[in-house]
């Protein structure tokens, strides 16, 4: 079933096979936000305070748990303690792009162990489908009642991506064969063409979710480009990814405020309510 995008959050709930991509649909419509926070902060305490802070306005935590120059797996305890007291959801930002083997054990092993706490992760698919076979067989063994799913780059908001056109195809093909797996995508939302084009071949049930959101910047001096809130979910986005435009601000927490309720009133417009 191709995605229609005037459907609310709780119909596309109904649709979606994948048990993370569900509840993430449920959690939005119930939270009244579609906003995730991109939290780069390297400092632990840092990174720690502006979850907690920004916490009651997200839907979604994305972290690079790698980034962190100070990492003790005491990080992810108090993050999943912070999950449950602010209901949001983590999405480990790892972009996994490898043998399948290899991403079993990033996934599963070493000082990280990312499938013990992060309700969704990301891959690239210039691997193949043996990367969605070894995330899942994972998933499928853990037994602990978390939601978990993969989220595929379809496209990336990156100036000179080679993620999109026919690249964006084949990843929904994938998707659309592993649809138990697959929490959704990630949109190009600094591109309101491309993330459209997303949008409407995706399957209802996959969330976009799309970096790439500013309020006042088009883009930087790394290639990362820029597109507004209200475009970006007219367009397509589900989850508006959020990062520098937020922990960035000399008030994280009213900046959050601001993105939450524009891409919410957004949402509301799109469904025509």
């Amino acid at each position: 079933m191709i995605s229609d995008i005037s459907l609310t959050y709780e119909e596309r709930a109904r649709q979606a096979s994948n048990p993370a991509a569900k509840k993430l649909f449920g959690l939005m419509a119930k939270k009244e936000t579609n906003l995730a926070l991109s939290n780069d902060e390297v400092d632990t305490n840092r990174f720690l305070e502006l979850a907690e802070k920004v916490g009651p306005q997200i839907a979604v935590l994305k972290t690079h748990i790698d980034v962190l120059r100070d990492f003790s797996p005491s990080v992810t305890r108090q993050l999943i303690d912070m999950a449950k007291k602010h209901d949001f959801m983590i999405f480990e930002d790892r972009k996994f792009a490898d043998i399948g083997n290899t991403v079993k054990l990033q996934y599963s092993e070493g000082i990280y162990k990312i499938a013990d706490w992060a309700n969704l992760v990301n891959i690239h698919i210039v691997p193949g489908p043996g990367i969605i076979d070894a995330i899942n067989k994972v998933m499928r063994e853990k037994k602990d009642g978390m939601p978990r799913g993969i989220v595929i780059l379809a496209q990336m908001s990156s100036e000179g991506t080679l993620a999109f056109g026919e690249y964006t195809k084949k990843a929904v093909e994938l998707g659309n064969k592993n649809q138990e797996a697959i929490a959704g995508y990630i949109g190009n939302g600094g591109n309101v063409k491309q993330l459209r084009e997303l949008a409407e071949i995706a399957f209802g049930g996959h969330v976009i979710m799309t970096p790439g959101i500013q309020i006042q910047s088009k883009g930087d001096s790394l290639g990362q480009t820029y597109t507004n809130p209200e475009e970006a979910v007219l367009a397509g986005s589900d989850c508006m990814i959020v990062g520098r435009g937020i922990y960035g601000a000399d008030n994280p927490v009213e900046m959050a405020k601001t993105y939450r309720e524009q891409g919410w009133k957004a949402y509301i417009k799109r469904i025509g309510k």
